[in-house]
């Protein structure tokens, strides 16, 4: 079945050109919110879909709005009522000793439009924090506390669920950050080749990004969980063991192997504990 918007076609006769007319007729804050202060699992799911990718998850046809902070699952149930996302097909399956059987959703988003709705929204978020082109000059410029300071008010504007009772913020996952940074590497993409978890020397690094020009420093990114186990008292101890790691691991051996000068090479250890950020450069 297809399905189409009035309002855009009407726009479109009267503009000529092709464009998101809907995504301006009502306000997608509701959605905004869930999205940015989703737990990280939802936040996974949702970098498949933008890549145009499927995913798989249980839909409540009656969801009720004071359920969305609470339920999980709710944010799929509103996307998909809301026609954000469309259902591909449909898998029925019964837990064991139980009659009681589950639909399971496999969904994508809808459309070309609505992939762009979400792009510009996710560019909106980073651009009210400051933070989106700031990091990645500072980070291209040597500048470790300025990408600090600029990681550290993103993530104060996108963790600000983790402490209401959904997931405590000293157990967000090394994940978590490591998406959030190769976010706001994305834009980079034309100068860079972005490489994520490869082997290089001894070790698998966490984020290599590799110039496409003479004129471009590389840069290698190495993410640490603030831990007591391995004897660590303060973040300062977390981010030395990831620049320790990028030396002893000899993660820049890719990088030498291609012609890249080492005075050319920046390396930076991120650590991390809840929502506190330490940046060190190598």
């Amino acid at each position: 079945m297809d399905m189409y918007n009035p309002w855009s076609i009407t726009n479109f006769l009267d503009d000529g050109k092709l464009d998101v007319y809907w995504a301006n007729t009502s306000s997608n804050g509701l959605v905004g919110k869930l999205m940015r202060t989703g737990r990280p699992e939802i936040k996974r799911l949702f970098e498949k879909l933008m890549k145009g990718e499927t995913i798989q998850a249980p839909v409540d046809e009656q969801i009720i709005f004071n359920q969305l902070d609470t339920n999980p699952a709710a944010i799929w149930s509103l996307l998909l009522a809301s026609g954000y996302l469309k259902v591909v097909h449909t898998t029925s399956f019964r837990e064991p000793d139980t009659y009681l059987a589950e639909q399971v959703y496999t969904l994508e988003l809808t459309n070309y439009e609505v992939y762009r709705m979400f792009n510009s929204l996710i560019r909106l978020w980073f651009a009210q924090t400051g933070g989106l082109s700031e990091f990645t000059r500072a980070m291209l410029q040597g500048d470790p506390e300025t990408m600090e300071e600029y990681l550290n008010d993103i993530m104060l504007a996108t963790m600000s669920s983790f402490d209401g009772g959904m997931i405590p913020s000293d157990k967000v996952p090394e994940s978590f950050y490591h998406g959030l940074v190769l976010g706001l590497l994305v834009e980079q993409s034309h100068q860079y080749e972005i490489r994520s978890n490869r082997e290089s020397g001894y070790g698998r690094y966490d984020v290599m990004m590799i110039p496409r020009g003479d004129d471009l420093p590389a840069v290698i990114l190495e993410f640490k969980l603030f831990s007591v186990k391995r004897g660590e008292k303060s973040l300062e101890d977390t981010a030395t063991n990831a620049l320790k790691q990028i030396a002893e691991k000899k993660y820049d051996t890719e990088l030498l192997d291609q012609g890249i000068p080492a005075e050319r090479i920046l390396k930076y250890g991120l650590a991390f504990r809840g929502k506190e950020c330490l940046i060190r450069k190598g």
